[in-house]
């Protein structure tokens, strides 16, 4: 992977950049995907977000290395502490867990005024991010599943407007996508076949234990979940 040619992951977070967007990518590593951005035209300009110095670094070289340091900038910065409110029109925040990426949204609440897309691509825990966007009237417009080197990766796109638009069957639809679920494509079955049955383990392995009050609802929560896994699928 390189400027030239990202990850097919990477790829699908780029397909949905606004054309001439200006962005900044938060947790950039090599500064790929703004660079490509710029280079194949999406963006009119863009930020490398980074916490630590040696992703730091590798962006700011690989911005460098393009020649691309007139419109290309890598800052350091936990999260959206690399740029001001009205500074950027599109985020990316890819290859993180759902969590993180939720903490990252909400600790960096006061950047997001004149932000008008969010492109969010979770390892795990894509749930969490839709519970935050529908919290903070961020109206899921897009969503795609992606499997890559064996792995399963959602990508997530939002705008501002009704967050509860997207929605019919609020809790299925949180858990597995209101655009996937009507999908469903191959790559989704796969997901959720998967994770059915590592959740019926897990409840089993419960009902086994001892009956604790915490035991209880974990095993409440567990088959709430494969009850909306198994209707979907």
């Amino acid at each position: 992977m390189n400027e030239e040619k990202l990850s097919k992951r990477l790829e699908t977070v780029a397909s949905y950049i606004p054309k001439g967007a200006i962005l900044a990518d938060i947790g950039s590593d090599h500064a790929y995907l703004p660079c490509y951005s710029f280079l194949n035209g999406l963006i009119s300009k863009g930020i490398a977000g980074e916490v630590a110095e040696g992703p730091l670094k590798s962006a700011k070289k690989q911005i460098s290395k393009n020649q691309l340091d007139y419109v290309l900038e890598a800052r350091k910065g936990d999260g959206l502490e690399v740029i001001q409110p009205n500074e950027v029109t599109c985020i990316s925040i890819a290859g993180m867990g759902g969590s993180l990426i939720r903490s990252i949204l909400d600790n960096g609440k006061s950047k997001l005024s004149g932000v008008e897309r969010l492109i969010l691509q979770p390892n795990i825990g894509a749930s969490t991010i839709r519970e935050w966007l529908i919290e903070h009237d961020w109206e899921l417009i897009a969503e795609e599943i992606l499997e890559e080197d064996n792995k399963i990766y959602e990508v997530l796109v939002a705008e501002k407007g009704n967050p509860q638009k997207p929605y019919k069957n609020k809790e299925q639809e949180l858990l597995l996508g209101p655009f996937l679920l009507k999908e469903k494509n191959p790559i989704f079955i796969k997901k959720w076949t998967h994770e059915l049955k590592h959740w019926m383990r897990i409840l089993e392995q419960l009902k086994a234990a001892g009956e604790t009050s915490e035991n209880r609802l974990r095993k409440q929560e567990l088959e709430k979940k494969i009850e909306l896994a198994k209707e979907a699928l």
